[in-house]
């Protein structure tokens, strides 16, 4: 019995593997995708490297792990500094962008 366990723990673990390898990482595959609405939407004002010395927008690096508050500042904008992305960026291109800025946060 405990054989039998163990050889079907092991064949889960292979087949969700073989899964994941399949259909490539999920949260990377956002990332990437952030990334790419990143340079095109949000670089200009945020520089490159998600930080822009030197003007009033912030280090995006060291944005609180929020991800509500996030959503909430990219889609109404903020202070009058920052244009509202509502009916500009899906949600699922916000989502994205908080997958990439969240992989790049400064310890």
């Amino acid at each position: 019995m405990i054989a039998t366990v163990a050889v079907l723990t092991v064949a889960l673990a292979v087949t969700v593997r073989a899964a994941d390898d399949a259909t490539g990482n999920p949260l990377q595959a956002q990332i990437d995708h952030g990334k790419s609405t990143y340079a095109s939407k949000c670089s200009h004002c945020h520089g490159p490297n998600m930080m822009n010395s030197g003007t009033i927008t912030p280090d995006l690096r060291a944005f609180p792990d929020d991800k509500t508050r996030f959503v909430t500042t990219v889609k109404n904008g903020k202070n009058n500094r920052m244009p509202p992305w509502g009916d500009i960026l899906s949600d699922d291109e916000i989502g994205d962008l908080w997958a990439f800025i969240s992989s790049r946060r400064k310890p």
